[in-house]
């Protein structure tokens, strides 16, 4: 991902901790010589050697995992806010951008036994089932759906390589980074409010 140094997150802390909230992700390989994208949730843990993977699922009857055994090689991709930015929002002339935070995770995938990815999945479960009134759990399941649940190969994902960017008008001065964030807050766009308030943390 080509990152000018300016926007280079570089930061361990925070890498990890939007990859923890920003979690769906796009798993990418090369499958019969074409290249294959699944969108699916990836978590990033801790193995049993204290070392940082990355987990996650797909189906077995999706065509990307026959790629796994021929070449090892993926890239998960994970997007956070983004926002156009107008340029009138600046005090001079300039051209229009795009402010957005993307982290980019490269590594080698292993596909792990069907007991282990079932504990997977119950971590999964029980995250995101956290503030329901009635949670799910996947050891109340019935035989029936578990049945389905073994539809899925369960994977592991040893990080090589992480790059991440946080573009967000650290190229501007005081005065027009404050506009951008005001500008931003007018829209009343979830996803510029967010761009703002991750701008807000920048620069204080």
């Amino acid at each position: 991902m080509y990152t000018p140094k300016i926007y280079k997150d570089e930061d361990p802390e925070s890498i990890r901790t939007f990859l923890k909230e920003n979690s769906f992700g796009i798993l990418i390989n090369q499958t019969n010589g074409r290249l294959c994208a699944t969108h699916i949730p990836i978590e990033l843990e801790v193995n049993a050697d204290g070392k940082e993977i990355l987990q996650g699922h797909i189906s077995k009857l999706n065509p990307q995992a026959d790629g796994f055994a021929e070449n090892d090689q993926v890239l998960a991709v994970f997007s956070g806010p983004h926002s156009y930015i107008s340029s009138s929002w600046y005090d001079h002339e300039n051209v229009p951008t795009w402010n957005y935070i993307a982290v980019h995770v490269y590594g080698r995938i292993k596909i792990i036994d069907e007991a282990t990815a079932i504990e997977q999945l119950k971590k999964l479960v029980d995250k995101y089932e956290a503030g329901s009134e009635n949670p799910v759990r996947v050891e109340d399941l019935s035989a029936k759906t578990m049945r389905e649940a073994r539809g899925i190969f369960g994977f592991e994902i040893e990080i090589d390589e992480i790059q991440a960017t946080k573009k967000l008008s650290q190229n501007r001065d005081d005065h027009n980074y404050s506009n951008i964030i005001t500008e931003l807050e007018k829209t009343e766009n979830p996803m510029a409010i967010a761009v703002a308030k991750e701008m807000g943390k920048c620069r204080k």
